[in-house]
């Protein structure tokens, strides 16, 4: 018969602790609206949180971070990372999205999934290493803001204030499966312009009839050059406005292109070859995310697999396009949900994302000792 040793026992004690202290920071997390760029409140609730385990933060905007008790500068610094702010809930919505409820084991309510399950479990994992002093590596956990919106005070602002970091863990909903790559994000907002006049005329100069050739180039093209993991580029036509009333030819036509980056091309690049093709002027909006893509080989995933996590190409970006260092997007939940209406998380996956994240980081370490190289 198999008896637990003390040491596992507590361990198992840990977790359990662990879990039950996420899951009812989540609730108060759902239950205070942190819309992308208005988290002041939730940023207040993850330092209060923190600091009343005895945990020293730091504010930036929005955005909180902390370091583990023993850090040491010659020490190599993981990042763990995800977010608090949220998109507005959807007219879907047939519940209230910000009323933290279980029901039949799901935990209902808006961020439950993107990313608040992610955020307490990575938090939780920060805390289970935090009193460890002979770590042969650093933890910097960082709760940050403005993920939903790409927006210039998250984790873009965090950056240069954090220190050197070696290896990053992004936490977004995958089921706990390992995104290798990610395509990076840029969107687009482009504008045609003409004369208007009176519609029973055919006065003027149609803005609209000239948008739509370039609509129609953006649905057709193909970039040639395509990446091995990320896969092509692609361009999306999201959005289109134009005209005031039904007698009147618009002057004025404004379309959204969004464009997913594969690293085979440039952000110069892609713009280059959309003005060659398009006449319509093209404004690109600030928030850039690059595209990612971890050498295969990279501990982190070499650890995942061995746990029998899948790996696999994200098709969505996240804060991973800020990062210029070796970065694993990896959470509980599922990306489906994200933004789905009446949004949850299953409250086993906060679990078991706890207790994967502690085994990842401690076979990684793993890794690390016997290839000290890689």
């Amino acid at each position: 018969m198999y008896t637990q040793t003390n040491e596992q026992i507590a361990g198992v004690a840990d977790t359990e602790l662990l879990y039950h202290n996420a899951l009812e920071l989540l609730q108060q997390l759902i239950a205070t609206p942190s819309l992308s760029g208005q988290e002041h409140d939730t940023a207040a609730l993850i330092r209060y949180f923190l600091n009343s385990k005895g945990v020293a933060t730091t504010r930036l905007h929005n955005n909180i971070w902390a370091y583990n008790e023993y850090y040491d500068e010659a020490k190599p610094t993981i990042l763990l990372n995800s977010h608090h702010d949220t998109v507005m809930p959807n007219e879907g919505y047939t519940r209230d999205a910000f009323k933290s409820e279980i029901i039949d084991g799901r935990l209902y309510g808006l961020g439950s999934n993107d990313a608040g399950g992610c955020l307490v479990s990575l938090m939780a994992v920060f805390l289970h290493f935090y009193h460890h002093e002979h770590l042969s590596y650093n933890l910097c956990f960082a709760a940050t803001a403005e993920e939903e919106s790409s927006g210039p005070n998250g984790l873009k602002a965090v950056l240069p204030h954090i220190g050197h970091i070696d290896f990053a863990i992004v936490g977004e909903p995958t089921q706990m499966h390992l995104a290798t790559a990610e395509m990076g994000c840029m969107v687009l907002d482009c504008a045609t312009h003409g004369i208007a006049g009176h519609a029973a005329r055919n006065e003027g100069d149609n803005a609209l009839y000239k948008a739509l050739a370039d609509v129609q180039w953006f649905s057709t093209y193909k970039f040639p050059k395509q990446a091995a993991f990320l896969g092509p580029v692609r361009m999306t036509v999201t959005e289109l406005h134009a005209g005031i009333q039904h007698n009147i030819i618009p002057h004025e036509c404004r379309f959204t292109v969004d464009v997913r980056l594969s690293d085979c091309y440039t952000v110069e690049e892609v713009l280059s070859t959309i003005r060659q093709h398009t006449h319509c002027g093209i404004t690109p909006r600030p928030g850039i995310l690059k595209p990612s893509n971890i050498d295969r080989t990279h501990p982190i995933v070499r650890a995942g697999v061995l746990l029998g996590r899948k790996t696999y190409v994200s098709p969505t970006s996240s804060d991973q396009g800020w990062l210029d260092v070796p970065s694993v997007k990896i959470g509980p939940g599922d990306s489906c949900r994200s933004h789905m209406p009446d949004e949850f998380i299953y409250i086993d996956e906060i679990r078991e994302g706890i207790e994967i994240y502690i085994q990842l980081l401690e076979t990684m370490l793993l890794c690390l000792v016997n290839n000290p190289e890689k």
